[in-house]
Formats: C-alpha cells, sequence, structure tokens
C-alpha cells in the first residue's frame, strides 16, 4: 500500500471523525489521530489506555472507516458485556458505520448476519470473548472471518490479563486468534484501566506472530513508559514477537468529585442513601458487590418512594436493555447495580456513582467511577465502604482461581464423547457457576474443549501451577490493601487512584473530600434508620441444609 501524505491523511482521517460526531469543528485529541495513522497506514499492532471518555471508540471506528475504503474486510470487534454493545452498535449507526452484533440474546438474527458478512455489508462486527469458542461459531464462520479480517479491536483489553481487575478467562483466547493473522492486519487493543504490569502482560499478548513464523529482536520500553499525554512507546514482547505501539495519557478525571464516607454497618449506609438519594445530582450507578445487595437496596428504596431499578448479571436481557434506556433517559433517578453494569456503560451527563461496598482494587473503583461525569463538568462519586468488603473480596477471588483436587477431578471425569454442562455437574458435584469458570481455565490451559454436545477431554497433559496463582492471589490481597489505604488516605482521592495505575501525570485533583473537604452530608434521618433495619431484619432467611 502507498501510504497517503501525512497532511491528506490527517484530513481524511478528521472528516471521518466529523462524520461520526456530527461536528464540522472537530478535531482529534491527543494520542487518537497517532493509533488511528499506526492502524491505517502503518498496519500496526496498538494498545491504547486513556481514561473513560478520551475518544477510545472513535479510534477504532475511524479506523474501520478508513481500513474499508481501503478496500480491506470487516473489523472484528470483541466487547464483553451486552450493554456496551448496545452503544457501540448506536454509536456506530450515527457515524455511518454499518455493525452488527452476534451474541447470545440474538440468535434468531445470526442467519441474516451471516447473510450480510457473505455479501460483504458490514463493517464491524461483534462478538463476546465466549462467542470464539462456540463450537459452531469457532469451526463454521471464524475460519472464513479471520480469512478476510480487515482488523481486529479488543475493547476492554484489561480482561485479557489475569493480574487486571476483571480477569475473564475467554480473553485469553485472543492470543491464540492473534496468531491466526497475518503480520499485516492491524490490531488494536483500548482500556482504561492498566496498571503497568497489566499493559506488559495484554502487550505481550498482542504480539503473538503467525504459527510457525519466528522474528528477531523487539524495541522495548521500560515500564511505566508512555505514561504522559499522548506519549507513544513500542513495548517489548519478546524475541520472535511483534512490536506492539503503547499510547497512554494521562488518567486524570477533573470533573469527578472523590469522597469516602465511613459508617457502622449496612443499616446505616441504606438509610443515608434514603436519607440523601434525592440529594444527589441527576441520576446516577449505585453499585454493590452482590447480586442480593442490588437487589434488596434497590426494593427498599422502592418501597420508600425512590425510582430506582436493581440490575445484575442475573436480570433478563430484555430488562437490562429496558433499565439503560430508563437511565440515560433520566426516567429514573438509579440503577442499583454489580459490576454487570460497567465497562463502557456510556451515559455521558450521568451525575452520581455510589458504592455501597468497595470494590477489591483502586483499578477496579476507577474503572466503575469512570461511568460518571463524561461530557459534564461536575460529577459525585461517593464510596460507603462496609466491615463485610473483606470477606466478599476473598470470597469472589477464591471462586476465580482453580482447585486443583476439583480440576483433576473435571479431566478425570471427561473423556472422547461429549459431556454436556449439566452432565457433568452432577458427575463432579460441583456447583454450575463454579464448573462453569473451571471449564473456561482448562479449556484456555488445553486441558479440555468444547464441542457440539459439551465437553471432552484433549489428552494433553496438565499439571496445575500453583505458583502462578500464588503469586496472583498475593497481587490481588495487595490490590485489596491499597483499597483500605484509599478509603484511610489523607492525600488526594484522585492523585491516589492515577498512581494505582501507574500514571506519572498524577497530580492533587483539588476536589475531593481531603483536598476541598467534605462536600457530602453525612447525618442519617432517625426514620430512615428504622426503615433500614426493618428492611434488613426481614432479608435472608438462614436454612439449614
Amino acid at each position: 500500500m502507498t501510504s497517503a501524505p501525512a497532511d491528506t491523511a490527517r484530513d481524511t482521517a478528521r472528516a471521518a471523525l466529523a462524520e461520526l460526531v456530527g461536528r464540522a469543528d472537530v478535531d482529534f485529541h491527543d494520542g487518537q489521530y497517532e493509533a488511528i495513522e499506526a492502524l491505517v497506514e502503518g498496519r500496526r499492532r496498538a494498545l491504547v489506555v486513556q481514561r473513560t471518555g478520551w475518544g477510545k471508540s472513535a479510534v477504532y471506528f475511524v479506523a474501520t472507516l478508513l481500513r474499508r475504503r481501503q478496500g480491506a474486510g470487516p473489523t472484528v470487534l470483541v466487547s464483553p458485556l451486552l450493554a456496551l454493545m448496545r452503544d457501540q452498535i448506536a454509536a456506530a449507526e450515527r457515524a455511518g458505520v454499518r455493525a452488527v452484533a452476534i451474541n447470545s440474546t440474538n440468535a434468531h438474527e445470526w442467519a441474516e448476519v451471516e447473510g450480510r458478512l457473505a455479501r460483504d455489508e458490514v463493517d464491524v462486527l461483534l462478538v463476546s470473548p465466549e462467542r470464539l469458542n462456540n463450537p459452531a461459531f469457532r469451526e463454521q464462520q471464524l475460519p472464513a472471518l479471520v480469512a478476510r479480517l480487515g482488523m481486529l479491536v479488543v475493547d476492554e483489553a484489561h480482561c485479557i490479563s489475569d493480574w487486571g481487575h476483571d480477569f475473564r478467562p475467554d480473553y485469553r483466547r485472543l492470543r491464540d486468534l492473534i496468531g491466526q493473522l497475518p503480520t499485516d492486519v492491524p490490531v488494536l487493543a483500548t482500556t482504561a484501566t492498566a496498571n503497568s504490569r497489566v499493559v506488559a502482560d495484554v502487550a505481550e499478548q498482542l504480539g503473538a506472530l503467525p504459527t510457525g513464523e519466528a522474528g528477531g529482536a523487539v524495541a522495548s520500553a521500560a515500564p511505566g513508559a508512555g505514561a504522559g499525554a499522548g506519549a507513544e512507546a513500542d513495548v517489548g514482547t519478546g524475541a520472535g514477537a511483534v512490536p506492539v505501539l503503547t499510547i497512554r495519557g494521562p488518567l486524570a478525571r477533573t470533573s469527578l468529585r472523590l469522597g469516602v464516607l465511613r459508617l457502622r454497618d449496612s443499616a446505616s449506609r441504606l438509610a443515608w442513601l434514603l436519607s440523601h438519594l434525592d440529594d444527589l445530582p441527576g441520576s446516577g450507578i449505585i453499585y454493590t458487590l452482590t447480586v442480593a445487595a442490588a437487589v434488596d437496596t434497590a426494593r427498599l428504596l422502592r418501597e420508600h418512594g425512590h425510582e430506582v431499578r436493581a440490575y445484575t448479571g442475573q436480570t433478563d436481557a430484555e430488562e437490562r436493555a429496558e433499565s439503560e434506556g430508563m437511565l440515560k433517559r433520566n426516567e429514573v433517578k438509579a440503577l442499583v447495580a454489580t459490576s454487570a453494569l460497567g465497562m463502557g456503560f456510556d451515559k455521558p451527563d450521568l451525575g452520581f456513582v455510589v458504592h455501597l461496598g468497595a470494590p477489591s482494587s483502586p483499578v477496579a473503583y476507577y474503572q466503575q467511577v469512570g461511568r460518571a461525569g463524561r461530557a459534564s463538568d461536575n460529577a459525585d462519586v461517593l464510596l460507603l465502604p462496609g466491615v463485610e468488603d473483606r470477606d466478599i473480596w476473598h470470597y469472589f477471588a477464591t471462586a476465580s482461581m482453580p482447585d486443583r483436587e476439583r480440576a483433576e477431578r473435571v479431566i478425570a471425569a471427561l473423556g472422547d464423547a461429549p459431556i454436556s454442562t449439566p452432565a457433568l455437574e452432577a458427575l463432579v458435584d460441583i456447583r454450575r457457576t463454579p464448573l462453569e469458570l473451571l471449564l473456561k481455565v482448562l479449556d484456555v490451559d488445553g486441558a479440555v474443549r468444547r464441542v457440539q454436545g459439551g465437553w471432552i477431554a484433549t489428552g494433553a497433559p496438565w499439571a496445575y501451577d500453583a505458583e502462578r496463582y500464588e503469586r496472583i492471589a498475593a497481587e490481588r490481597v495487595a490490590e485489596q490493601q491499597h483499597m483500605l489505604d484509599y478509603e484511610r488516605t489523607d492525600g488526594c482521592r484522585m492523585e491516589f487512584l492515577q498512581r494505582a495505575l501507574d500514571d506519572e501525570t498524577a497530580a492533587p485533583c483539588g476536589r475531593c473530600d481531603t483536598c476541598a473537604g467534605v462536600w457530602f452530608p453525612t447525618e442519617v434521618a432517625s426514620t430512615a434508620s428504622a426503615q433500614a433495619a426493618e428492611s434488613l431484619d426481614r432479608v435472608g432467611v438462614p436454612i439449614e441444609p
């Protein structure tokens, strides 16, 4: 390909950006055009780490438009959440980008999507990482897509890394997918929540060579390189790998006003919400750590006149979509949500984020509070930590780690004939949710494989990597301590979060409760305390097995 002159290429890209946002006077943020140029002109592999609201989606939509004009095939966008897919498709349509999704909720549309792909009527295909291991998709559709792929985009790429706060085993398959691509097919990974360790891990997987190829030395950058505004660096991905361009910018969110209010128990936190939810600006999100807490909190608030809805991974897909729309239209005061409403949810004027209980790391917390104040000057962010937080962190941290004895039990129960997950659940006496997670980990490790009809053992040798899991567990304990440090710091809270993400531009924000003083009410109405206590008294009845 003959590259266009730099000014012409930038003008062409800026015209595409103007189409995307509907404004003729628009221009790129620092680093946006550099990423687009690397993908379109350089056919590079790039990792973009930029704050929420910076415009990462503009990079891949503009690059897709330009690649399609070059005659390239469609972009495949790996996206982790249905809510995020819906927002991305809506944004694409506004820009004239033809985007479609294949996911668990639209099976009735798959045949139509396949037809549009065959007729080259799709610019962006959105898939979940789990879809990459669906046997029918993996064997019947993926090979044809790979053969004509114009670009691969991995959104929320911190999920690739088992060092990340939101690791999803299926994201590990992306290394295998990238290894199937010719080196001149551009690959983009984006995230707002990655420290230097996660950046290095993601870059290593982005640098996977096509199967059978070997490379030479790769330029490298020290950990944290590129942390300044628009800074770039080629991250070393090891000998025999493709260099990965990283573009990192400052992560400060000047619109957010952060605060922490420590109350003695769950009843006090609920009472504070009952007393002050209406005082919070606009509409927002109330995060909880568990599904039960989200459902119970939403019910209590509704019973006392507040327009809220629960939103969890167990909520029906149609109800989730309806709730997202109501929040965007300000028809509810808040969604009471688990992390299922997290990555990429796009409401530019979200007025507040409140946490009932703290996420397990500052990185995870930064990702969730990043939903607020994306296109407004002010948004309030308040953390109400709980004494039970540590126990909840421990439960989820251990639940995501494979247990040696359980893993060996599962492998031993499988053979050449496919066994369905429900049948396997009965054979190995492991509950469905932890069993499904364990199967994903073993699948990524190559010990088992999902096929039509269920699961089989591959026969490949498998050994429990105790050292790796102990290392990850120790790091997660350290991150939990960092979250406790955030709650108790007497320094700037935004600066603390930036440093947790290895942002070298970190500086006091001048707005949080430690910089500017407490900005939120701390008193709780006595009637609210009684209402909260009564609600908690009738929630959760222990039943002996």
